[in-house]
């Protein structure tokens, strides 16, 4: 981690963002029985975990945690789930990261599972920096910031550092 930086979010404020855009996506699933929530590898995954136990905790829903990887400069040649997009036909589709910045990773992540009948697909993220560059809003977010393009968002989701920090 960069020495010079600010501490966005703790450990405490992660927990209740996630807790808050849990319940935000159970209430956008009311008619729902299940729904398919997909990580994007790494750092999104580990808040779409969190999003899943928090789910869980709070609702009835049968949610099934799934991966999307992909190389974040060469998006469109690279993308992988760790399910077959057949298995989530016909479902309610969350698409988890940690950070937006430009939109880049979400607009591809959603175009690969469109390559699949879904009823919806919404996004969540912890921090939205408001950069985009493509037509995709984060619909759950824990955090909007404007930041310059210089800054970074690092975001750590284990340890005695578990935070978001601006550099």
């Amino acid at each position: 981690m960069n020495t010079n930086h600010h501490q966005i979010l703790d450990a405490e404020a992660i927990a209740a963002s996630s807790r808050r855009i849990a319940f935000q996506i159970y209430e956008a699933n009311l008619d729902e029985q299940k729904i398919v929530v997909f990580g994007i590898a790494h750092k999104g995954m580990a808040f779409a975990q969190k999003l899943v136990d928090d789910l869980h905790a709070i609702s009835i829903l049968e949610v099934q945690l799934a991966a999307l990887t992909l190389d974040k400069n060469n998006p469109k040649d690279t993308l992988q789930a760790s399910v077959p997009l057949a298995q989530i036909a016909n479902q309610s589709v969350v698409v988890v990261d940690d950070v937006l910045n430009t939109g880049k990773t979400l607009m591809y992540a959603v175009n690969y599972i469109l390559q699949v009948p879904v009823k919806q697909i919404k996004t969540a993220v912890l921090v939205n920096r408001n950069h985009k560059k493509y037509p995709i809003k984060g619909d759950f977010k824990g955090i909007s910031l404007s930041t310059s393009h210089k800054e970074h968002i690092e975001v750590i989701f284990e340890g005695t550092k578990e935070g978001a920090y601006l550099s």
